[in-house]
């Protein structure tokens, strides 16, 4: 496995990339935040706007999930990437020339401000023209330079994210195994309780061995939390191994949290009562739920 598949990546990354050549300076930033899918969101200079399903196209590519807002600044630095609209312009002076007839107005349209209105020059070459598709090669170079620079970050976070689980993950183990051994010390607890109800049921007029029966299973039913504590375990190993795989882990990460949040809402109804080994047997609970309420935070974050 490489190492790149090896790593959990953040989905919160923030670059920049800087290019400049073929007549163009260009400087790109790519912002993501978490997100449950991949959601694009990106904003180019107008007339670059053919260059969007191409962007769009890299970033499925590089990128699983997130929020991610890519926006291309784009500056001329020759003249062989400007390009004057001529219908466009035409169109705003046929206008002004039909309001200077009818309000009868002097003034001549300047021509300077006729460049500056939207559309009339930009910083596009022509569709299909050499220049486009140099323009385009720039910008998808400029792209690829962001997103590596993106996916970096994007692990470092990763690696900081998998350490602070890893850490949160042994304190719930540790409370897992402290909480079976104190599960252990209240059979007897149980064992006396049983004893009771069935001299309260024995000294009844009628007995029914029914019952007799169905209250001894409910009992120990009550107080048996070797199931629970065996899958937690077992959720617990996953977890592990799926940070250490790597990848694309976190949609099963969070699923496997709401496995672990089960069996700790398990183990806390089966709390044995008000005896001192049941109140720390309630507080190991609240525990356990509240470390796995902090590893789900951390988790939202992961690709």
């Amino acid at each position: 496995m490489s190492a790149a598949n090896s790593t959990i990546r953040s989905m919160t990354g923030f670059a920049e990339a800087r290019v400049e050549e073929n007549g163009w300076r260009l400087r790109m930033s790519i912002r993501s935040v978490n997100h449950r899918f991949l959601d694009p969101h990106i904003r180019l200079p107008e007339g670059l706007e053919r260059l969007e399903p191409h962007i769009r196209q890299a970033l499925r590519e590089r990128l699983r999930r997130g929020h991610v807002e890519v926006t291309l600044h784009a500056e001329s630095t020759g003249l062989a990437a400007v390009h004057v609209n001529a219908d466009v312009a035409e169109a705003y002076l046929q206008a002004a020339a039909k309001l200077r007839k009818k309000f009868k107005l002097d003034a001549e349209p300047d021509l300077i401000a006729l460049f500056r209105l939207p559309g009339v020059v930009n910083g596009a070459t022509q569709p299909g023209s050499e220049q486009e598709e140099a323009l385009a090669q720039s910008v998808r170079a400029c792209l690829a330079q962001g997103l590596e620079r993106l996916n970096e970050m994007r692990a470092a976070e990763g690696r900081a994210l998998t350490g602070e689980m890893r850490g949160l993950l042994q304190g719930i183990a540790e409370r897992a195994e402290r909480l079976e051994e104190l599960t252990k010390r209240m059979v007897p607890v149980h064992a006396e309780r049983l004893t009771a109800r069935l001299n309260e049921l024995l000294a009844a007029t009628t007995i029914d061995p029914a019952r007799i029966a169905q209250e001894a299973a409910f009992l120990a039913e009550r107080g048996d939390t070797s199931e629970e504590l065996a899958r937690l375990r077992s959720h617990i190993d996953q977890f592990k191994a799926a940070l250490s795989s790597g990848g694309e882990v976190g949609k099963k990460l969070d699923f496997l949290l709401q496995e672990m949040q089960r069996e700790a809402n398990t183990l806390l109804s089966k709390s044995p009562g008000v005896e001192t080994d049941g109140l720390a047997i309630t507080e190991l609970g609240l525990e356990i739920k509240s470390q796995i309420e902090k590893l789900r935070e951390q988790v939202q974050n992961v690709e």
